[in-house]
């Protein structure tokens, strides 16, 4: 049994999946070298680009992922790519989710969510008091928003740089 956290939620009880409980992936840290993730990061952007203009798009490429401050994660079955995951530091305090993406042949299967539990486990590890993240306001991004507020996440103010945007949304957890 997982203990509460300060909220009183347990990470165990806010996942509704059984698929990933069944056969749990592995969860790797990545140096972004796999064609496979190239592609899964490709998709991702081509994905951020259907439902957002070029300025209101803030999921990293290759080259930001690899920033000092960012540790990036991928859930592997066998030799399959489930999804990924990063964390950035903001500072000693106060990490941002980023680069969140469940490979489009695994989803609805709780990839995002055994990849969420991960990154609150890390963020926790680190010392961490917040965790935040900026994802869409359209309709594509409603699964995600329901995910992350399962999950405790409650709606925000930009943070860190970010400023009010239609197309965006900001979540925040105390940890």
């Amino acid at each position: 049994m997982i203990a509460a956290d300060q909220s009183g939620v347990t990470i165990d009880s806010l996942d509704r999946s059984t698929d990933m409980a069944a056969m749990p992936p592995e969860i790797r840290t990545d140096d972004l070298s796999a064609p496979a993730v190239h592609a899964l990061l490709r998709e991702h952007l081509e994905n951020m680009a259907l439902h957002s203009p070029p300025e209101s798009i803030h999921a990293l490429d290759l080259k930001a992922l690899r920033q000092p401050g960012i540790t990036f994660w991928t859930a592997w079955d066998g030799n399959d790519l489930l999804g990924c995951g990063a964390l950035k530091e903001l500072d000693s305090t106060h990490g941002e989710i980023k680069s969140m993406r469940t490979a489009s042949a695994h989803r609805r299967k709780g990839v995002a969510a055994t990849m969420l539990k991960h990154l609150l486990t890390v963020a926790g590890q680190r010392g961490y008091r917040r965790l935040s993240l900026e994802t869409g306001s359209m309709a594509a991004f409603e699964p995600a928003r329901a995910m992350y507020a399962r999950f405790g996440f409650i709606f925000c103010g930009p943070f860190n740089g970010y400023v009010e945007d239609p197309y965006s949304v900001f979540m925040t957890r105390a940890l």
